[in-house]
């Protein structure tokens, strides 16, 4: 079997030298690259499809197909066309559309998002186009790189084994610092398009070096540089705003943020922008939604305005804000998952109640290692439209009774449709496998949630009213009114429906809820 060498005699001397050290380099960049464009593509999909176990699917399941089909073409165009050359001719085009992806994310996403929206396309099969889109050139184009550089490192059979070894070993080694790097530096430090842009830029410089060797060949050293090019004209925002006027955005090692101005409230909107996860109207204590709901806690409990309570998912600190503006100070422990939300919530959301504790940290390992003893505890965790599964079971809710004092009250935020109360049945039907007593109000606000309260404490919907109507303080009356008369006040019973750690199928019951909204509303 001839070398690389003997196949390209023609050669410059400096250039058959060069070349062969640079195809290590090339596998393990290679690797690199194509796991880094993974994540960074999961980053992509989040502001519009979010992050839900099906998108990450999809994901998964098409860069997989895409490296199948760069395995196959790769080792076939290698036998056929054994040529160095034609290698980091390969990575030089895989390393510029890379380097294209950020810029022709946004309106080809945008585009994805409104257009399958009103065709009732669903978030799988759109996040699935868009995937094949902007993903599919460059990462078959990566999986050609191992097998084409094993065939060019292969000079006898006697030594096949140790050729095609190394090569895998560099490029798995590639991918580990692909998955490590972009998660715990390059992305929550610089961003996701940054984060592309540097994968493209090292990927171009490994494909111009190997192209060096005279001539006209010395414009290959453009390569690297039309990518920084790229880089710095390819900035902007990441997405339009999805209403009102956007105050800010930015990225985070678990959310795209942004912050809306509409009319005199300021909103914080997530990911995908299908849901408010916190307001704030300097001229009201009221959000006239799920939040104003949970101050009615204490008339299934001991009656009396809560002494210390806990929030599990604080976001921007709404809750906290209008509890210790109508209750008092308060003593609040705040639990939120994300760091910037939390400086995005002292920033934009007045969030400075000095009754307030906030501490960063997943709720569930919270709950079981710092939390302490609460007359109120509120579970407001959604990754819109998915609740993460390990709140809404069995386990984690024994785990929150624990710390609620005898006649303490639990309530969960949940979201549902006008009709469709699927989720708030699952939730409340695996209450009652912990709670004595478990309870329901619907919102009488702008959202579609309702809240589920849950008590060891001797309650009835009748003691409720009873406390309610004999209510002091007046800041409470507008709440009290409103959750009377159009709540739906009612007390949940065991249903057959209790989610556990082992089984929560949370996501597949809101994408059905998702589906059945579609097709009603056609």
């Amino acid at each position: 079997m001839r070398s690389e060498i003997e196949l390209t005699p023609t050669k410059t001397v400096a250039s058959t030298v060069w070349r062969p050290r640079l195809l290590l380099p090339l596998a393990f960049t290679g690797g690199l690259a194509s796991l880094g464009i993974e994540f960074a593509a999961a980053r992509l999909l989040a502001p519009f499809f979010g992050q839900s176990l099906f998108i990450w699917g999809t994901l998964i399941g098409m860069i997989l197909i895409y490296l199948t089909i760069g395995y196959y073409a790769g080792g076939r165009l290698a036998d056929r066309y054994p040529d160095a050359r034609l290698l980091y001719r390969i990575a030089a085009a895989a390393a510029l559309l890379t380097a294209a992806i950020p810029i022709v994310s946004r309106p080809i996403l945008s585009l994805a998002q409104s257009g399958f929206a009103q065709v009732s396309v669903g978030l799988v099969l759109g996040s699935l186009i868009s995937v094949i889109v902007l993903f599919a050139a460059p990462v078959v184009l990566l999986g050609m790189v191992s097998p084409f550089v094993i065939r060019l490192r292969i000079r006898q059979l006697e030594t096949a084994g140790n050729a095609a070894g190394a090569v895998y070993a560099l490029s798995t080694l590639g991918s580990i610092l692909g998955t490590f790097i972009p998660v715990f530096w390059l992305i929550p430090t610089f961003g996701t398009r940054p984060t592309i842009f540097i994968l493209a830029f090292l990927l171009g410089i490994i494909s111009a070096a190997g192209l060096l060797g005279g001539g006209r060949r010395r414009l290959y050293l453009l390569l690297p540089v039309a990518i920084a090019v790229l880089a710095l004209f390819g900035g902007g925002s990441i997405r339009a705003a999805a209403y009102g006027v956007r105050l800010y955005e930015t990225e985070s090692a678990y959310n795209y943020i942004q912050v809306v101005k509409v009319g005199n409230e300021t909103q914080l909107v997530l990911n995908e922008g299908q849901a408010v996860h916190s307001v704030y109207d300097p001229t009201s204590d009221y959000t006239h939604a799920y939040w104003d709901e949970v101050l009615l806690a204490r008339y299934f409990g001991s009656g009396r305005a809560p002494k210390r309570a806990a929030v599990v998912g604080l976001a921007g600190g709404t809750i906290a804000r209008e509890l210790t503006a109508i209750e008092g100070p308060v003593r609040i422990d705040g639990v939120e998952l994300d760091p910037k939300i939390v400086d995005v919530g002292r920033k934009y959301f007045a969030m400075t109640e000095p009754n307030l504790h906030v501490t960063v940290a997943d709720g569930r390992y919270w709950m079981a290692t710092q939390a302490g003893q609460y007359d109120l505890i509120l579970v407001d965790a959604y990754r819109q439209p998915y609740i993460p599964f390990y709140l809404t079971t069995r386990e984690f809710f024994e785990q929150a009774r624990q710390h609620l004092a005898p006649d303490g009250v639990l309530a969960v935020n949940v979201g549902r449709t006008q009709t469709d109360y699927r989720l708030v049945d699952a939730l409340s039907g695996t209450l009652t496998a912990v709670f004595r007593k478990t309870f329901i109000i619907d919102t009488a606000g702008r959202f579609n949630n309702s809240v589920v309260f849950a008590t060891d404490a001797p309650a009835s919907v009748e003691q409720f009213r009873a406390r309610a109507e004999v209510e002091s303080n007046p800041k409470l009356r507008p709440i009290i009114s409103d959750a009377l008369d159009a709540g739906n006040l009612r007390q949940a019973h065991p249903n057959g429906i209790v989610f556990t750690d082992d089984l929560a199928p949370v996501e597949r019951l809101i994408d059905d809820i998702i589906v059945s909204y579609i097709r009603t509303t056609r």
